[in-house]
């Protein structure tokens, strides 16, 4: 029996500048095929086709309040670089594994919390994304960029032939 690989350390990123002792919290992108059931004249029964994938969306919590993150509220639609680093280390082995996640979006919610005198404040932020990648012990898992149709896991490209049959 394995013990599985848990998040230890963690730091993350926007625009460069780092929020190492100040992020509480990351929800990671969920990763969702959009598909649509289908069922036409000689088919058995319906199958889903792949239509795309569903938006992605990464939220983050900070345990304050953060002036510099305020001011990228509303930006471009790819505005806002993200960086999330973290190491995950399987304790039987004690095999330590970085996981990064690059990303683009726009901070499209801020939530400030309540404020209260002696009680601590946290502030918590959705940004929709238009580019995704996920690296572990620096090779390249999943990378998704929605602007430029580029949809990579595994190293294999699931776009490259329709972004040649479009010319691009």
């Amino acid at each position: 029996m394995a013990l599985p690989r848990k998040l230890k350390l963690m730091n993350f990123l926007a625009d460069g500048n780092s929020y190492r002792g100040q992020v509480t919290e990351i929800t990671q992108p969920k990763l969702a095929i959009k598909l649509e059931e289908y069922r036409a004249g000689g088919m058995f029964g319906p199958v889903k086709v792949n239509l795309g994938v569903e938006g992605l969306e990464a939220q983050f919590k900070m345990g304050g309040y953060m002036t510099e993150l305020i001011k990228e509220f509303g930006g471009k639609i790819d505005g806002t670089a993200l960086r999330f680093a973290g190491a995950y280390q399987q304790d039987d082995t004690e095999e330590v594994v970085s996981i990064e996640l690059v990303m683009r979006g726009r901070f499209g919610e801020i939530d400030n919390g309540t404020s209260k005198s002696g009680d601590d404040t946290e502030q918590s932020y959705t940004v929709p994304l238009t580019y995704y990648k996920i690296i572990e012990n620096g090779k390249d898992l999943v990378e998704i960029d929605l602007i430029n149709s580029v949809f990579i896991v595994g190293g294999v490209d699931r776009l490259a032939e329709h972004r040649s049959a479009i010319g691009i």
